[in-house]
């Protein structure tokens, strides 16, 4: 009989509040990079929370963070596909909106839509592992674990969309 001490396993751990609060800054992060807005993402990663801790979950003790992504993404596109169903509302800006600071530099946001769209333009596979690594932060085994690719392809995936960003953008 094979003892599991002994093969490396990993320990499950019950996933509560205390657990999921030490990934939240870097789930606030991926977020942002997914909605490019600090208040909504902070919004998301509450409704990821709220959901995620309202049923008790085992994971590994590596999966905590990849399982939250997974879920922070999910509750995007769900929020992504209720505001589809909203109706548009058409009038005047009202310039006490907390969205329409004045303080942002207006330069950064025209450098990040360019690079945003670049990185839409590139192939599909170099496309996903670029948003894994360079915009989600996730590493490179997480990535790999993620997108169900080899940690190799990963990284030569990353290096070659990378190349083709700095070819893009020069």
């Amino acid at each position: 009989m094979i003892d599991r001490a002994t093969c490396g396993t990993v320990s499950p751990v019950l996933l509560n509040p205390e657990i999921a609060a030490e990934h939240r800054p870097r789930l606030v992060e991926v977020a942002s990079a997914i909605c490019g807005s600090r208040q909504l993402a902070e919004d998301l990663v509450q409704e990821t929370y709220a959901r995620v801790l309202a049923k008790p979950r085992v994971l590994t003790e590596g999966a905590v963070f990849p399982y939250l992504v997974r879920a922070l993404r999910n509750v995007a596109k769900d929020h992504w596909r209720s505001e589809q169903r909203r109706p548009q509302v058409v009038g005047d800006l009202d310039p006490e909106d907390p969205s329409l600071r004045h303080d942002r530099d207006p330069q950064h946001d025209v450098i990040a839509a360019e690079v945003y769209a670049h990185v839409e333009r590139l192939p599909l596979e170099f496309r996903r592992v670029v948003k894994a690594v360079d915009m989600l932060g996730l590493s490179y085994a997480q990535a790999a674990g993620s997108l169900r690719i080899p940690q190799g392809t990963v990284m030569s995936r990353l290096s070659r969309g990378r190349r083709q960003l700095v070819c893009a953008l020069t």
